[in-house]
């Protein structure tokens, strides 16, 4: 402000006497542009000013965006419907299939297991999102087994038939769609789908003491092909790929036991009671192999507890928290079960528990936990919907 008054009065001095009128008018050439150079710099700085304000405001709003994105993942990886309506209630995510099928294949910060359970939903639009997020992979000129590493590596397949079946039916539909004419129909491509992902299990996890063959192997696919044969040589190789290199899980840390949990009869989130002290905490329960499981996250790479399930039985109870059922000894109701438990320093303990009480968040998945443990021992979902599958195959062949 100075140098403009200083400016402005030098503009507003009469010129000396002696100068020459090419002089004077030089002079007021120079006073001019000095006036013009000032107004020119006054300008720029508060255009400057503008955009430090703007910048500010913007860098502003883009930290309290992340901060609702990160609040939203984890909303997300706890409940997965209920963090997908909180982006887009904050206008973080469109409610378009395309939206939130592109947020669930980026997969920035997200749970698999909850990006699983999300696809898994029987819902007209998460089916609708499922097949957007299936449509995203791209499995062109890819072998079956290939494009399941990839498909199986950006989710993880949740625990429930029925889920699992839609997701497999989707993959098989784009497989084929990508690669046409390898297989005559998509049931073909589902069904040997299944039977990799089964040898993979038995051939890699160290519980299964019978190791299939590669001639069992193709002897178990005979005729899935609309009735035919696949060749022996494409069977061959999907074999020594799975035997040679396992599929690498979500999650993995190489810890044998991620195989375990890797397409669980169930899993969920369930209240338990404790053992000494008897406060109700939230843990994610799996239930798979005959035993149950159970996590303080769902991101946790070994479990809070193990309860195994044999000579135990179920029962529903009446307790203040609703919905509840409880593991026991029967005929023996002071004795402790055999289970243990990781301990706040790391170290694994025996449990302490004469019975375990757990309440589930519905009446309906308290009804299904019950049938889910107690048929624990004999169900596997895997050799169920394949053999409903090849039933289906076998009956479109004969007519």
């Amino acid at each position: 402000f100075g140098l403009r008054e200083e400016t402005h009065a030098d503009m507003g001095r009469t010129l000396p006497d002696d100068l020459t009128p090419e002089e004077k008018q030089e002079l007021e050439n120079i006073r001019r542009r000095k006036l013009e150079l000032l107004e020119d710099i006054q300008v720029q700085s508060r255009a400057a000013a503008v955009l430090l304000v703007l910048v500010s405001l913007c860098c502003r709003k883009n930290m309290q965006r992340n901060k609702q994105v990160a609040m939203g993942r984890k909303k997300f990886n706890m409940d997965p419907k209920k963090g997908i309506q909180f982006l887009i209630e904050n206008e973080l995510l469109k409610n378009t299939r395309e939206d939130i099928a592109q947020f669930l294949y980026k997969g920035e910060g997200l749970n698999k297991t909850a990006i699983g359970d999300y696809l898994g939903e029987r819902d007209e639009f998460n089916i609708l999102v499922l097949h957007a997020f299936v449509e995203l992979h791209e499995f062109t000129d890819l072998n079956l087994v290939q494009a399941l590493r990839q498909f199986l590596w950006s989710f993880r397949l949740p625990g429930e038939a029925q889920k699992i079946d839609r997701m497999m039916e989707a993959f098989a539909q784009r497989y084929c769609q990508c690669n046409p004419g390898v297989f005559q129909s998509t049931d073909t491509c589902y069904i040997l789908s299944f039977a990799i992902i089964m040898l993979n299990t038995s051939l890699h996890n160290p519980n299964v003491k019978d190791k299939p063959t590669l001639e069992r192997f193709i002897s178990m696919n005979r005729g899935i092909n609309d009735g035919g044969d696949l060749p022996d040589e494409l069977l061959r190789n999907l074999y020594d790929s799975i035997k040679n290199e396992p599929f690498k899980i979500p999650e993995d840390d190489g810890n044998d036991l991620t195989h375990t949990f890797f397409n669980p009869d169930r899993e969920g989130w369930l209240l338990k009671l404790g053992g000494r002290v008897k406060t109700w905490k939230r843990r994610w329960f799996i239930l798979t192999d005959n035993c149950l499981y159970y996590f303080e996250y769902t991101t946790d790479k070994e479990p809070r507890g193990i309860i195994p399930l044999e000579n135990l039985s179920i029962r529903e109870v009446e307790d203040k928290k609703p919905n509840c059922f409880e593991l026991f000894i029967p005929d023996n109701k002071d004795q402790v079960i055999k289970a243990c438990k990781t301990e706040a320093d790391g170290r694994v303990v025996e449990g302490n528990h004469t019975f375990y009480r757990i309440s589930a968040p519905t009446a309906e998945e308290k009804d299904e936990w019950i049938n889910s443990i107690k048929a624990a021992i004999s169900r596997d979902p895997f050799y169920e919907m394949l053999a409903a599958r090849k039933k289906k195959v076998s009956s479109m062949k004969r007519h």
